[in-house]
């Protein structure tokens, strides 16, 4: 990135950095079940909350104790359940459309990030209906309150819950960006475990390492606080310990409590810290190809991080060692090193691939462009990286033929046993 430019990001992420204490954030009430959500709206007059959710939650029954909670205080209620796993346009606008006509007043977005984002966007349409969501891409488009938005995370790991952050994609341009609004924060955050023990496996692996990635990048990221570097330092703790044991038992009480617990602090770290060039490059292979976002952070992360060299040593060694993946003592370039080999251990345990099949090298130059345009100059990553740098993370995660998909780990026998 030429001077210029490196001197522009870099100021715009300091006036956002020394504006954080006056900024208007705040922290979503937690409720621990759905009954008490059922209870806190029939206690505040609401008669007609709207879920919003997808097809397998909705199918698989995962809102059934929902529903009953909400019928046995008398309150009416109705579902959209079209949300797609990268949510569009066309999804907020059907919701926003079902929504006015049943005479709602209230939104319970119930599932993961998707669900939560679409709920998001949708409340800012109503609250703002003659501004088209293309218009609200970016800082603080919407501007107006939205309907009350209660928070049902049914996986651990995209911390919507917590966070002013949604992301649509353009169904005609399969542009994938951010609308980020302190309105859209939620004001009920119900993290009850019992939801997400049917999730599947491999949805418990990835959701989880998006938990983790939001918790690096903001740690890494020059735009922290004593209050953003505590949460992600408890995050990046809670999910050494509790995440393959999510994933090895899905029925584990404890461990799914303490993932929950693990993706709503990582979501009030990055919430105010912000993510980086992990998050920008998947948005884009998610509007390009409908890749899921944490899938593709998972995958992404490890090359960014080793990409960003010695500019993030100093930091990733602290984590790395306050989460207990390097011993006390250990320096800051031995310490970074495993917490990249530890983020690709738990990618291997949990069969997540290191290349994606999907990428085609005439992609790569527009979905850069994209990334560079959501990245520069808000994320405040700890290097900065024009589009042409940003192409290569795309070819370092492009499957090529012959290659292995599976990760290569580089550490011993003995570390790995202090890693499980």
């Amino acid at each position: 990135m030429n001077p210029l430019q490196a001197a522009f990001c870099r100021t715009y992420q300091t006036v956002f950095r020394l504006a954080l204490p006056v900024l208007p954030y705040r922290d979503p009430k937690v409720l621990t079940t759905v009954n008490e959500a059922a209870q806190m709206l029939a206690d505040q007059g609401y008669k007609h909350p709207f879920i919003v959710t997808d097809k397998t939650i909705h199918k698989l029954g995962l809102i059934n104790e929902l529903k009953g909670a909400l019928s046995a205080r008398g309150l009416a209620y109705s579902v959209y359940d079209e949300t797609v796993p990268n949510p569009t346009i066309s999804n907020v606008e059907e919701a926003r459309a079902l929504y006015l006509e049943v005479g709602a007043d209230c939104i319970i977005a119930f599932g993961g990030g998707s669900a939560m984002d679409c709920a998001k966007v949708m409340g800012a349409r109503i609250a703002r209906p003659n501004k088209p969501v293309k218009k609200m891409r970016g800082i603080l488009r919407v501007m107006h309150k939205i309907p009350l938005l209660v928070a049902v995370p049914t996986t651990a790991g995209t911390g919507s819950e917590t966070t002013l952050a949604a992301v649509i994609t353009d169904d005609e341009t399969h542009y994938k960006y951010p609308i980020n609004d302190f309105f859209l924060i939620p004001s009920y955050a119900v993290l009850d475990y019992r939801v997400t023990t049917g999730l599947p496996r491999f949805i418990t692996a990835t959701t989880g390492m998006d938990a983790l990635v939001h918790a690096t990048e903001a740690y890494i990221g020059r735009s922290t606080t004593a209050e953003t570097r505590t949460a992600a330092e408890q995050a990046v703790s809670l999910i050494r310990r509790y995440l393959t044991r999510a994933y090895d038992n899905g029925e584990d009480a404890e461990a799914r409590t303490k993932m929950l617990m693990a993706s709503n602090k990582a979501g009030l770290a990055f919430s105010k810290s912000y993510v980086g060039y992990v998050h920008g490059v998947a948005h884009s292979l998610g509007g390009q190809y409908g890749i899921a976002h944490g899938l593709a952070n998972a995958v992404i992360c490890p090359y960014v991080l080793e990409m960003y060299g010695e500019s993030c040593q100093k930091r990733l060694g602290k984590l790395a060692r306050h989460a207990g993946i390097a011993a006390a003592g250990t320096s800051d370039a031995e310490s970074c090193h495993l917490f990249i080999e530890w983020f690709k251990w738990l990618n291997a345990y949990m069969g997540i691939p290191s290349y994606f099949d999907e990428i085609r090298d005439e992609d790569i130059p527009a979905m850069a462009k994209k990334a560079a345009v959501e990245s520069n100059p808000l994320y405040p990553v700890p290097k900065l990286m024009n589009t042409t740098e940003l192409q290569e993370i795309y070819h370092r995660v492009q499957h090529r033929p012959g290659e292995n998909d599976t990760w290569r780990v580089n550490v011993t026998d003995e570390q790995e046993q202090v890693w499980r």
